[in-house]
């Protein structure tokens, strides 16, 4: 039996959304470190948070949670959407990008940070990362989501685009030119490294859609439960892990 499946036998109060493809391997990580915190309500700082995909199931468990987000469209459907699931007290909005953080949080002040779709973009990955290892009370942990390296190259190449392919591949931060919508990618090493280098411990590294983008639609929509049972099954195993479209490393400020 594997850790995630020990998971979803436990009985947390972090109910969550039904799990997909995209999500199933993110919210079996958050599990598990809510459950390990037992009843303990936290404060949970969500970056790039956006509408509230997790914001919303987490305040439900009884967490309080600050998204802080760039655009004001996805804040006003965050604050819509936690007043029709009933915790517009547990969470606040508040407007501003990643390569602002350092300014807009308070250091010590959260128990788990969510960084999900923010280091590909930013202007410099590295005081973005700092701001989020001193949001940390000692102990605290970070999920973070990046754009995979690998999954770019792959899919470039099995769409017959092989020059940007090649690009992705040689350039150093795993951009494809100036028209590519990302800044960067990265591989399980390189992002692990970033998280090292502004103190925090990394846990576990995860890929996350290791098949789901992958698939014919008809075959993921047609057998849903067994795509997420199989992107769990391949996660955390090499070679899987690290062809995946985007890695999520779970790491922790030493206490």
């Amino acid at each position: 039996m594997t850790r995630l499946d020990r998971v979803e036998q436990t009985r947390g109060r972090l109910a969550g959304p039904s799990l997909t493809p995209r999500t199933a391997v993110i919210w079996s990580v958050l599990r598990a470190e809510l459950d390990r915190r037992g009843d303990t309500d936290l404060t949970v700082l969500d970056v790039g948070g956006g509408t509230g995909g997790f914001a919303v199931p987490l305040a439900q468990a009884g967490h309080r949670v600050t998204v802080v987000d760039a655009s004001p469209d996805a804040l006003a459907a965050l604050t819509r959407r936690a007043a029709e699931a009933g915790v517009a007290d547990r969470v606040r909005a508040v407007q501003g990008d990643g390569d602002a953080l350092a300014a807009l949080v308070e250091p010590g002040s959260a128990d788990l940070v969510l960084c999900h779709a923010v280091l590909e973009v930013v202007d410099d990955p590295a005081p973005v990362v700092a701001a989020l290892a001193a949001a940390l009370r000692p102990g605290g942990a970070a999920s973070v989501l990046v754009a995979g390296r690998a999954a770019a190259v792959l899919g470039r190449a099995m769409n017959g685009h092989l020059d940007v392919a090649a690009t992705l591949a040689a350039d150093p931060a795993g951009a494809a030119g100036p028209r590519d919508t990302l800044r960067r990618r990265y591989d399980a090493e390189g992002a692990a490294a970033l998280l090292a280098a502004a103190g925090l411990v990394v846990e576990e590294i995860h890929g996350v859609r290791v098949l789901a983008d992958l698939l014919p639609a008809a075959v993921a929509d047609g057998q849903p439960a067994a795509l997420v049972e199989l992107e769990r099954a391949l996660a955390a195993r090499a070679p899987w892990r690290d062809l995946a479209a985007q890695l999520h490393l779970f790491a922790r400020r030493p206490a």
